[in-house]
């Protein structure tokens, strides 16, 4: 089954490129030209995956992915922002709003399509390990029920927070989360700690994971992400 791809851009000709380049690598295309019409439609009809310029007429990209990613009818569609802003700051609140990936312009169509597959493909690994409970990764597998990290060798001793940090990490490979993210997933709104917090408990979980820490990647300047298989 061919997976939907919904482009929410108002530039009629990067519209054409992205659909032409889409529909090539074997995806169906929808689009819309606003914010509005984009909230209307991902309802109506939710798609596989939303392509989202944050510069948009009537309603702000990052409102469009902010509303969506808390509508539970749409909060399971992954979301790559497209936009021609290379300000890091830009890059954060997409990411902090609950987009999964981020590319700026000018672009390849080319590394369009890969990061559209590579975020359908870390969608698909996610649904199955809800299914199975269990993740398998980097020799590493992650058994949920029973809380236990375990390499070919070993059990690998983490802490509550050590496993939830691991959890988020393996269930997005190639995901940036900052430290804003972090200390709210992790430890929830109401925690008022400081940056350094999340980066004593990722050092640490490195260190346990020994030389398979290595796949903790630090994003300087932003935060983590757990690198892709």
């Amino acid at each position: 089954m061919q997976a939907k791809i919904l482009i929410v851009e108002d530039e009629r000709d990067i519209v054409e490129l992205l659909r032409y380049n889409l529909q090539e690598a074997g995806f169906k295309t929808d689009y819309v030209r606003n914010g509005a019409d984009a909230l209307q439609r991902a309802i109506e009809e939710p798609p596989d995956l939303i392509l989202l310029d944050l510069m948009l007429p009537e309603v702000d990209g990052l409102i469009v992915c902010r509303l969506l990613k808390s509508d539970s009818r749409t909060k399971h569609v992954p979301i790559v922002m497209l936009t021609a802003k290379r300000e890091e700051e830009d890059r954060i609140r997409g990411l902090e709003h609950g987009a999964d990936d981020y590319i700026p312009k000018p672009f390849s169509p080319r590394e369009v399509v890969l990061r559209v597959a590579a975020v359908l493909r870390r969608l698909k690994v996610g649904r199955e390990t809800e299914e199975t409970q269990k993740i398998r990764t980097h020799g590493l597998t992650i058994d949920l029920d029973k809380h236990q990290v375990q390499t070919e060798d070993e059990t690998i001793e983490l802490t509550a927070t050590e496993f939830k940090l691991l959890t988020l990490f393996a269930r997005s490979p190639g995901r940036v989360f900052t430290r804003e993210i972090l200390m709210d997933v992790i430890w929830g709104q109401e925690y008022y700690g400081i940056d350094r917090t999340v980066d004593t408990h990722v050092s640490r979980l490195r260190r346990k994971l020994g030389d398979l820490g290595r796949h903790i990647e630090t994003v300087h300047g932003v935060g983590y992400r757990f690198r892709e298989v």
